[in-house]
């Protein structure tokens, strides 16, 4: 749990930086950097807290395994695509 606020507390202080940029053009592209990152890890979080925190009433084998996909392949399968985004965004 604190490892879940200290990032919490990063993404916060990392968009008070970016409103912090004077050029829009500047803004737009801090975000546009930040927020597939944000996806990706509110996705691996909330798929993560379901899978674990769900109370067993509603347990099933085909709910597990799409939990258990989204919690494991899609974060990982998304880096490379999101890194690819960047790299051209800096380019």
């Amino acid at each position: 749990f604190l490892c879940f606020v200290f990032i919490l507390v990063s993404y916060v202080e990392i968009f008070r930086a970016v409103l912090r940029i004077p050029s829009e053009q500047g803004r737009q592209k801090a975000f546009s950097m930040c927020l597939p990152h944000l996806a990706m890890f509110s996705l691996f979080v909330s798929t993560s807290i379901f899978a674990y925190l769900k109370p067993p009433s509603i347990s099933s084998p085909s709910l597990d395994m799409a939990m258990a996909f989204l919690y494991l392949v899609v974060p990982p399968a998304m880096k490379p695509l999101i890194y690819s985004m960047r790299n051209l965004e800096l380019k």
